[in-house]
């Protein structure tokens, strides 16, 4: 089985491209699942998912949605979380959150477990410890999976890579989201598990993280907070690519489209 995972999709140029490419790269590229963190796919305003980016993202050929700290960024997503049965957000924030941390997705043949945590260093004091609760999940799905993959949205490298040993030989692959740069460590970790300590980003390849260039730059020399506008220009997708065979990770790369 080949799995994609899609790195944060960015507003209005990642959904662009997600609408025009998704679909036929996964069809020329033998996919049969993908998971797509679509956390700052909202295109009007302010971060978050919609209801109409959500909606593209899968018509376009995403089985699973994940998140991560802008999950509730949109007001009153709270409800499309509880709606939609393949959207996570954080598995590691409050139990009266509104919709779920993990998933099971039966293709028929295999059944597929979609977890999503969030990491704690350098974010958002909401999110309770991420490894403990990767190790609740696991127990309550055991037995009930063929494979596990893991988007554990961390800003700090350290905790992701710590993430990716602590459930090597226990899931099938951990990638990491949030940063929107890919990195180069794309590997199978010691005991088999497929990991990637960040895929990047879907969105404006002209841009720092998704955003305008000159309004970032003008952020680090002036040190004034003005507001953030989504680049414009021509866009592309970084992903990580794992094969599989009878549930256990065979490979594990990096790719652009």
């Amino acid at each position: 089985m080949r799995i994609l995972c899609v790195g944060d999709v960015c507003q209005h140029g990642g959904m662009e491209y997600i609408r025009k490419n998704l679909s036929r790269i996964r069809k020329e590229n033998n996919i049969d699942f993908v998971c797509v963190n679509g956390e700052n796919s909202n295109e009007i305003g302010a971060n978050g998912i919609s209801r109409f980016s959500a909606e593209d993202i899968f018509i376009s050929g995403a089985d699973v949605i994940t998140t991560g700290n802008h999950a509730f960024g949109v007001k009153g997503s709270g409800k499309l979380f509880d709606d939609t049965l393949y959207l996570l957000r954080p598995a590691n924030m409050a139990p009266e959150t509104p919709g779920k941390g993990y998933c099971l997705y039966d293709m028929g043949h295999t059944v597929i477990a979609v977890i999503n945590l969030c990491g704690q260093v350098f974010m958002q004091e909401i999110y309770t410890n991420p490894f403990t609760e990767a190790d609740r999940i696991l127990e309550e799905i055991e037995g009930k999976a063929d494979i596990i993959v893991v988007d554990f949205h961390a800003e700090a490298t350290s905790e992701k890579k710590a993430m990716g040993y602590y459930l090597d030989g226990r899931v099938t692959a951990v990638f990491g989201t949030h940063t929107h740069v890919q990195t180069g460590d794309a590997r199978l970790l010691p005991k088999g598990t497929a990991y990637i300590t960040d895929v990047g980003m879907t969105g404006p390849v002209e841009s720092v993280l998704g955003i305008e260039k000159e309004t970032i730059i003008e952020r680090f020399v002036s040190g004034e907070r003005n507001r953030f506008k989504a680049a414009d220009g021509p866009s592309s997708m970084n992903c990580f690519i794992i094969d599989t065979a009878d549930g256990i990770a065979v490979s594990a790369r990096a790719v652009t489209f």
